[in-house]
Formats: structure tokens, C-alpha cells, sequence
């Protein structure tokens, strides 16, 4: 059965929140400090602070550890919001908890790629694939601040704005795996179609339509 034949079952998330949120994660990854004043402008009062909160902590998983401490300065001057006093991802206490619900979300993501995954990892350095699971997977996309759902329409937007074609075709799936309508995904695509521009909008489209078969 082709993923679009599934989309009725599927969660239908593109709404306005939503897709400002994906664009977010777009302009964090490719932005410069002038765009992400005015996207964090745009956003504070219209997208749930929850989510943006979270996004800016997993953007250093696909934007760099600068800009996602860019990000997390502006979004605290433009929201005006503290951080908090302790979050659980400081305590590395729970590194076997990290490592068990990212070996499940992985899972979830990669779905029968997630075997071959590990192995290809592991093959790349051992330690790459331990921070995927743990770090990547466990401590910071498993958290619950923002549905597993929405944090893979960002990392699309992510992958897309920093042209990493291999990732963005593992999360294009990623995204079906987890519950993500087509429709909404293609929603996400066109909401930075003018970030990206026209020529790599069209090549985001083509590996999008590869994925569904079409």
C-alpha cells in the first residue's frame, strides 16, 4: 500500500502553528541573525512556546552547535522567557533511559531501515552511532515538549535548507513512519519553497515524489 493510500489514518498537522514552526527550523539552519529576529518575532505570539523551545534545542542536531546557540539567544530576547532552572537532558544520570527511548524512536523513524542503519553507522565510528541513539534520538528528540510528528516536518525543513539530500530522503520517511499525512508533509515542503528557491524546491519535490513512488 503506497503512503498516500494510508492518509486517512494519518495525523493531519499542517496548520498555521505548524508551518511557522517548520519554517522556524528552516531559517535557523540557513537564516542569518536579521531573519531569525524576524522569524522569532513572527512566531512568539502565534506558535505554543513549548515548541519553539524545543526546536531550538534539537536545531544543533542539524543546524551546528553555533547557530543553535544563535537561536537560543533570540528566541529568549524576542520571547522574553527564562530558561529553566533544570531540565532533565542536563542530567546524564539518565543516559540509560536516553539510550533506551532513542533506540525506540529510532526505530520508529527508520522503521526497517533501522537494522541497517546501526550497521552503517557503526561502520562510519562506533561513537556517531551511540550519539545518534543517545543523544540524538534519546536525550533530545524524544522528548515530550513537541510531538514526534512535528519534530520530523522540522528536521525536513532543516535538512532541506542545509541541501543534505540523504538525510532528507531518510527523514521524508521518517516523517510517513511516524503518523505524518503526505499532505502535510508537501504543506511543509511549500512553506520554505521560497527559502530554499525554485531550483532547489524542485529537487526537494523530485526526491519527495521518489518517496512516495510516484
Amino acid at each position: 500500500m503506497m503512503p498516500e493510500e494510508r492518509s486517512a489514518d494519518r495525523l493531519q498537522l499542517a496548520d498555521a502553528p505548524t508551518l511557522k514552526l517548520v519554517r522556524l527550523s528552516a531559517i535557523i539552519t540557513s537564516g542569518s541573525e536579521s531573519d531569525l529576529r524576524e522569524a522569532f518575532a513572527d512566531v512568539r505570539d502565534t506558535v505554543p512556546a513549548e515548541w519553539v523551545e524545543e526546536l531550538v534545542l534539537q536545531s544543533y542536531l542539524f543546524a551546528g552547535f553555533p547557530r543553535g546557540l544563535t537561536a537560543a539567544r533570540e528566541w529568549r530576547r524576542a520571547s522574553g522567557r527564562d530558561a529553566p532552572s533544570f531540565d532533565e537532558g542536563a542530567d546524564y544520570s539518565n543516559a540509560d533511559a536516553w539510550r533506551a527511548r532513542g533506540e525506540e524512536t529510532c526505530a520508529t523513524v527508520y522503521g526497517a531501515r533501522y537494522e541497517a542503519l546501526r550497521v552503517n553507522v557503526r561502520a562510519l565510528h562506533p561513537a556517531l552511532e551511540a550519539w545518534m541513539i543517545v543523544e540524538g534520538y534519546g536525550k533530545v528528540l524524544s522528548r515530550p515538549g513537541l510531538d514526534l510528528q512535528r519534530r520530523e516536518l522540522c528536521v525536513i525543513a532543516s535538512c532541506a535548507a542545509a541541501r543534505q539530500n540523504r538525510q532528507l530522503h531518510s527523514h521524508l520517511h521518517g516523517a510517513l513512519n511516524v503518523g505524518a499525512a503526505p499532505a502535510d508533509i508537501e504543506a511543509a515542503i511549500m512553506s520554505i519553497a521560497d527559502i530554499l528557491g525554485e531550483a532547489e524546491t524542485r529537487k526537494v519535490r523530485l526526491l519527495w515524489a521518489r518517496v512516495l513512488g510516484k
